[in-house]
């Protein structure tokens, strides 16, 4: 019983860091949503308790359209301060505001239709061509994803700013992930760049 002392504490220290956060971030989030017409602005920020060893956090839809922001429990627990956990939130949601999942489905269908296309004019068979649809599919969903991280870095660190937080000390989240470099149609930027924006926007608000 003794050694679940520090845990608790932990736990709820964290808890009570997310809570808070959400609350100023949502409502900023919120009011950005509706002043550029994003549909619907009704976040729900949701934990993920599913199983995992990375830390993740994702923006989605529920099958009512509400944008869903979800953050699983290693990502709550690594972050070193609200900061972070602030920046984190206001980036998911602009991903929501600037329309960036539907824009990667559109992608990923052009490349579906480019890739499938090409192959069934070269003679391939059903199958050759149902794997060029997917491979198409994964090329054109990655095609512009830098460009919307990216976008959504720069107002997610708006969103940070107008929440109270730091959005460069938030940043340095980004030091502590593995760095993806500049891969070729790799899906995440160079954390260089990430940080780069995230300053720039910061020093110009």
């Amino acid at each position: 019983m003794h050694g679940s002392g520090p845990v608790q504490q932990r736990a709820e220290r964290a808890a009570r860091q997310f809570v808070a956060v959400a609350r100023a971030v949502e409502p900023v989030a919120e009011a950005e949503c509706r002043r550029v017409g994003a549909g619907n602005c009704d976040f729900l920020i949701a934990v993920d308790d599913s199983p995992a060893e990375e830390p993740n956090a994702f923006q989605t839809v529920d099958r009512q359209g509400r944008p869903v922001i979800a953050f699983n429990l290693p990502l709550i627990l690594s972050v070193q301060n609200a900061d972070e956990l602030a920046f984190v939130m206001g980036h998911e949601t602009s991903h929501h505001i600037l329309g960036h999942l539907n824009r990667i489905q559109k992608d990923a269908e052009v490349g579906a239709i480019i890739f499938s296309g090409l192959a069934a004019m070269s003679g391939a068979d059903a199958q050759t061509v149902r794997s060029a649809e997917e491979f198409g599919a994964s090329v054109g969903a990655r095609t512009y994803s830098k460009d919307y991280e990216l976008e959504a870095d720069q107002l997610g660190t708006v969103i940070t700013m107008r929440s109270g937080y730091d959005p460069v000390l938030g940043a340095q989240f980004f030091v502590r992930l593995p760095d993806p470099g500049n891969r070729f149609l790799g899906s995440h930027p160079p954390n260089a760049a990430r940080i780069e924006i995230v300053r720039r926007t910061a020093a110009a608000f």
